[in-house]
């Protein structure tokens, strides 16, 4: 006895209900119908139908809702919907959410049938696909077992450097399937790794296996990995090389944790040295100072030391500015917490700063209903204006700032030198449109008095205190720039969990 394709037919029109069965049974298929979406539901509970004719516009449950239910349960149907002429945009959202194809009411039996044939063979295909890949993964099942437990990338190639197969962890790792590139090539080779490749490539058709090899891949995402790479020819039975097995290992957070214990280290012992150095100097300038003010308590603005004693004063005023900075990226300083709208901060600041460099255009993006922060008002101000300062000395000839606020949470914070605390953060982006910087200027742009000015023209602790004050308040700072681009500094802030009190203008 042949087999008869189950056809189920959904319409609220018992009429159309029935030209359908009559046409369709002729041509030898089993026909069920239905005038609800909920009659199609129950339908679906039961034997498998190998396609479905789905009106779209139906009384109380209306064909996208039987669509859902069948992509929600995954039911293996194909779904051909009907519709009229004024629901066109209906059926083409149906096909998005999976319809096999859609016919618009009124249609012809031709079309009716060739769409239901072209729906049924393709089903077939599938299932004979299907069928095969089951009878290929059971002969292969006790040679995949130690491949796919590997926790390594695993893929092997034929001897034309096509893909046969990829593992689990491959497929975790750079985010592409067998599916996807089986028969293909895989093109993740950055430029700048073909002489390495190459060797591998040169080792492989001399017969060799190896291992170890460092290089680094292209994720399906383009991004980039640290790798080290093992290769072993695989061979037929008379012992001629037909493919080979590459394990790629990912060392990227071997080396991404490597280069954040050296950075926090350095960072720590810059930072214990800046803070022992301002204490010192603080103690000496103390020692100035008072000097300075018993003098002249003694004597009065005719003396002829008067001025020179203002002067001394005046220098140590700075002296004291500038140990402020190392307290500050030493996170040493006292903190007046209170919760901040930081938008207002960055309004005012920017306001206040627009009106000296006139030659700079400010631009605002601020999200609206932004988490409220925890922060010292001044603290956050002087970190805003050593920002905006730092950015006009990047465009001596005038340019473009922009400020943008909005609310990110740690998960979004991916791929840093840290691992930042679970919770809401605000997110505050300054960027400009200056010079710019190089890999190694960006590497040090946090270091205490690390400057790219001539001598005598910065203190090189602006941008250290910046980093200093961000960390104090539980913060992380990152920079992004390239050589003649501008340059996008991106501070992170842990969001308050008090209600955002409205920072009144002082």
């Amino acid at each position: 006895m042949s087999y008869a394709p189950k056809i189920l037919i959904i319409d609220d029109e018992p009429r159309m209900c029935d030209s359908l069965n009559a046409l369709l049974s002729g041509q030898g298929y089993e026909i069920h119908t239905g005038n609800s979406g909920k009659e199609a539901i129950e339908y679906l509970t039961g034997d498998g139908f190998a396609l479905v004719l789905l009106d779209i516009v139906m009384p109380e449950m209306d064909g996208h809702r039987v669509m859902h239910y069948i992509n929600s349960q995954h039911i293996e149907t194909l779904v051909i919907v009907m519709t009229g002429h004024a629901s066109t945009e209906s059926a083409i959202e149906a096909l998005r959410s999976g319809a096999y194809d859609y016919l618009r009411k009124p249609f012809e039996h031709e079309e009716l049938l060739k769409t239901v044939e072209n729906a049924l063979d393709q089903k077939r295909l599938k299932n004979e696909r299907k069928r095969t890949e089951e009878a290929l993964r059971e002969s292969e099942e006790k040679y995949r077992t130690v491949l796919e437990a590997s926790p390594d990338p695993i893929v092997a190639y034929d001897m034309e450097g096509k893909v046969i197969y990829l593992n689990p962890a491959f497929t975790q790792v750079f985010g592409w399937t067998t599916e996807e590139l089986s028969g293909k090539k895989i093109d993740y080779v950055p430029d700048g790794n073909w002489p390495e490749t190459q060797i591998v490539i040169d080792k492989l058709l001399a017969g060799e296996s190896f291992s170890g090899i460092k290089s680094r891949r292209y994720t399906k995402q383009r991004n980039i990995l640290d790798v080290t790479i093992s290769v072993a020819t695989y061979l037929d039975r008379d012992g001629i090389p037909v493919g080979s097995v590459h394990t790629l290992r990912d060392i990227t957070e071997r080396k991404r944790i490597g280069a954040q214990l050296q950075q926090a280290a350095k960072m720590e012992a810059i930072g214990t040295l800046a803070g022992g150095i301002a204490h010192d100097f603080n103690n000496l300038l103390m020692g100035i100072q008072g000097n300075v003010s018993l003098m002249l308590f003694d004597i009065d603005s005719s003396h002829p030391h008067y001025e020179r004693l203002k002067k001394i004063e005046k220098q140590v005023q700075s002296g004291a500015r500038l140990t402020s900075h190392l307290i500050g990226y030493a996170r040493k300083g006292r903190y007046q917490v209170k919760s901040l709208d930081l938008n207002q901060l960055v309004e005012e600041t920017s306001d206040t700063f627009s009106r000296t460099k006139k030659e700079i255009t400010i631009h605002r993006e601020l999200a609206k209903d932004l988490f409220a922060i925890e922060a010292d008002r001044r603290q956050i101000e002087q970190v805003l204006l050593n920002l905006f300062v730092n950015a006009a000395e990047a465009m001596p000839g005038g340019g473009d700032l922009m400020l943008k606020t909005m609310n990110t949470t740690h998960k979004d914070i991916k791929g840093k030198l840290y691992h930042p605390e679970p919770g809401n953060y605000v997110l505050l982006m300054v960027t400009d449109t200056g010079t710019g910087m190089d890999k190694e200027t960006m590497e040090r742009i946090f270091d205490p008095f690390f400057t790219t000015k001539e001598m005598g023209r910065g203190t090189g602790l602006g941008l250290a205190s910046v980093f200093g004050i961000i960390k104090g308040h539980g913060g992380y700072i990152e920079v992004d720039s390239k050589k003649g681009q501008g340059a996008t500094f991106s501070i992170y802030l842990p969001a308050s969990e008090k209600n955002r009190e409205i920072v009144q203008h002082c």
